[in-house]
């Protein structure tokens, strides 16, 4: 898994190395790192058009040390110093001997309309707010140039623990981070300002703390994915029964009912008033248009896409949420449950919330800008697992460990989509997998689905069902036969 670490954590770790090695050689190490990357970004440096956007501090040194580097490799590099009388001494004077220069803000003229490459310095973890003059003019010129737009650990303007972006902040196209991910690289606007995340080892790993907050892999995810095996069966893999859907708007029943059964459970059981539509789509489930008492044996539950919110809906969800079952609560139920949340407070089953961001609103809060925060919260006050949806999804337990989703993309932000997710995380929770877990591997098998079935445009939820299967070969490192391929 990888690790996403604050930065206080970040510099927390940062203090035993400074302290042991001499003076200078962190921040080298790190300037190597972003040289390196840089170079490999340019490919011929040599005659490359280099600006280096440099404030005061550490960030800014970052910045001229690599600098150097690529003009030693014979790029034509510039250093633009937002503040000179700050400007970090040592790189400045490592710049300028490998035959680079530093001019003011008044003296840019075409450079930023013709760079091939602009190297953000401008503020780092520790920026607050957005850019201030001359800055943010200078960083918006240089967005509307075809410049290669790399930003030195987190892009300025953006909040390296939250994603926040308050005014103006640096568009990078590459993110080149030091020691460990920042979650503000990975979640809210902040993932849109980072571009593609390079991290670079400066030899924190020995002094971070272990981290709270998670990205799974595709390794990850296999690894939790359980595989048939010669003695099992269908009861063997995990039962989960779905209630979703009614019978005047069928829809979130067979979408929810179709990922299960693509996830590749023993079995899927339907309960519900949307039984005709379900059974006609998916004879492979076990379907009922009874009550949940009347399905069946389950190792899990869904309940309430497309449920409704009216009396009946509401004696379903209690009577799931009195089972001694892992539950995944979603949709309508949500809604019943914002109005009494004491169903769920102090279950002892696991549960799931997959809240959207007006969902999780009806909570009694707004999510903010800290979304990792605000999920982690609503967790430990229900007691339950939350899995708050958008273009980042943040899954959180109660006990605050977090997962940041890497997986998706924006074309997923259609209707029934999130009926998808709740059949996918329900499977596997009847798996057995612990409920955190089983969210965080929906979310990314989601995505994947999601990314198979775009190829770059437009989809529908059901095509999302329909590349369940792929998405899951391709985590586990397999095309399934007699599927074609995608393209991506």
């Amino acid at each position: 898994m990888i690790g996403l670490h604050t930065a206080a954590e970040v510099r927390a770790a940062e203090e035993p190395l400074l302290a042991a090695l001499p003076d200078g050689a962190l921040m080298q190490r790190a300037a190597t790192g972003l040289g390196a990357v840089c170079l490999r970004l340019l490919g011929r440096p040599y005659g490359a058009g280099v600006v280096l956007l440099v404030g005061a501090g550490n960030n800014g040194g970052d910045a001229l040390y690599a600098g150097a580097l690529l003009a030693g490799r014979g790029a034509r590099v510039t250093a633009v110093l937002l503040s000179p009388d700050r400007a970090h001494p040592g790189g400045l004077a490592a710049l300028r001997r490998a035959g680079g220069r530093a001019v003011s803000p008044d003296d840019v003229g075409p450079l930023l309309d013709r760079a091939d490459l602009v190297l953000d310095g401008i503020v780092g973890i520790g920026g607050t707010g957005g850019l201030r003059e001359p800055a943010a003019a200078l960083v918006g010129r240089a967005a509307a140039s075809p410049a290669l737009m790399v930003a030195v650990d987190v892009p300025s303007g953006v909040d390296a623990d939250t994603g926040d972006v308050l005014g103006d902040a640096f568009p990078a196209t590459h993110t080149v981070t030091f020691g460990a991910v920042k979650p503000g690289l990975v979640v809210g606007d902040g993932r849109a300002h980072a571009g593609e995340v390079h991290l670079v080892d400066i030899g924190l790993a020995d002094h971070l703390r272990p981290a709270r907050t998670h990205q799974l892999t595709d390794d990850d995810v296999a690894a939790r994915l359980p595989v048939p095996e010669a003695g099992d069966d269908k009861y063997s893999q995990g039962v989960v029964g779905i209630v979703a859907g009614s019978a005047t708007y069928p829809g979130a029943g067979v979408l929810c009912t179709g990922a299960a059964l693509r996830t590749r459970p023993g079995l899927v059981r339907y309960a519900g008033t949307a039984a005709d539509g379900v059974r006609a789509a998916w004879p492979e489930a076990i379907v009922t248009d009874g009550r949940p008492s009347d399905a069946g044996r389950v190792q899990s539950w869904v309940v309430g896409p497309g449920m409704g919110t009216d009396d009946d809906a509401r004696s379903v969800l209690a009577e799931i949420l009195a089972t001694d079952l892992p539950v995944l609560v979603d949709a309508d139920a949500l809604t019943l449950l914002a109005r009494e949340p004491d169903l769920v407070r102090g279950r002892k089953a696991p549960t799931v919330l997959t809240p959207h961001d007006r969902e999780f609103a009806r909570f009694g809060n707004e999510v903010g800008a800290d979304r990792i925060g605000a999920a982690r919260r609503l967790a430990d006050e229900l007691g339950a697992v939350v899995l708050l949806k958008g273009e980042a999804t943040v899954v959180a337990d109660p006990d605050g460990t977090a997962f940041v989703n890497a997986t998706g993309t924006p074309w997923l932000a259609t209707a029934g989509t999130g009926d998808v997710l709740s059949g996918i995380a329900g499977a596997l929770l009847a798996t057995g997998l612990p409920a955190v877990e089983a969210a965080a591997v929906a979310a990314h098998l989601h995505g994947r689905a999601g990314q198979l079935a775009s190829a770059g445009g437009p989809l529908i939820a059901g095509d999302l069902v329909r590349h369940l299967p792929e998405a899951i070969g391709r985590v586990r490192g397999v095309r399934p036969a007699g599927l074609p391929d995608s393209g991506t």
